[in-house]
């Protein structure tokens, strides 16, 4: 079950000449959808153990629990909650795209811009974050996290996709085996 904040806190990030509004809730879940900046390289997949690293050592110094995951080819989602008092994911975020990108060979692409930063150009900057209102919210992003692999094609039965938090909730009984085999899409916007 989702801690859900009340009231929610908004604070505004300001980037250049465009606004960012992300949610500050401590303790609260959240939603994330996270894309690489070269959807083709296939580097999630291929280096997925250098991920699953960062984000243990992450969350070794950091905690947060992470309630469901899926790890695509070009992207990933995740819903964590943060421990009481804590809002900030994004140093979180920060710290795993970070050591996933030192754990990467050199061979990317990078431009000028990512240059001058002393960036890599492993990760999209910007990433997509949801506040959880509820558990009916709770539980469709946990749906949609879990038959993302179906819906981008990868494999035809949830179960068939081997990097997803799914298996977990399949040993616990909290869903079956074959869930998401015949029903309808699942619906909504979750960042992509």
């Amino acid at each position: 079950m989702p801690n859900i904040p009340s009231p929610m806190h908004v604070r505004c990030i300001y980037h250049r000449r465009m606004r960012y509004r992300r949610s500050s809730a401590p303790g609260a879940t959240f939603f994330f959808t996270l894309v690489l900046a070269d959807r083709s390289s296939g580097l999630l997949l291929r280096h997925i153990g250098s991920l699953r690293e960062a984000v243990r050592v992450t969350a070794l110094h950091h905690p947060f629990h992470i309630d469901a995951a899926v790890i695509l080819t070009d992207h990933l989602h995740m819903l964590w909650t943060l421990p009481a008092g804590d809002a900030d994911y994004a140093t979180r975020w920060m710290l795993v795209k970070a050591a996933f990108s030192r754990a990467l060979p050199r061979d990317e692409k990078m431009d000028a811009s990512r240059l001058r930063k002393g960036e890599r150009g492993v990760w999209q900057r910007r990433y997509w974050e949801h506040l959880i209102r509820d558990d009916d919210d709770f539980a469709r992003h946990v749906d949609y996290i879990h038959f993302n692999p179906v819906k981008h094609g990868l494999v035809e039965r949830v179960a068939d996709w081997p990097h997803s938090s799914f298996h977990r909730y399949v040993e616990r009984g909290i869903l079956p085996a074959d869930w998401g085999g015949d029903g309808p899409p699942i619906e909504g916007r979750f960042g992509e």
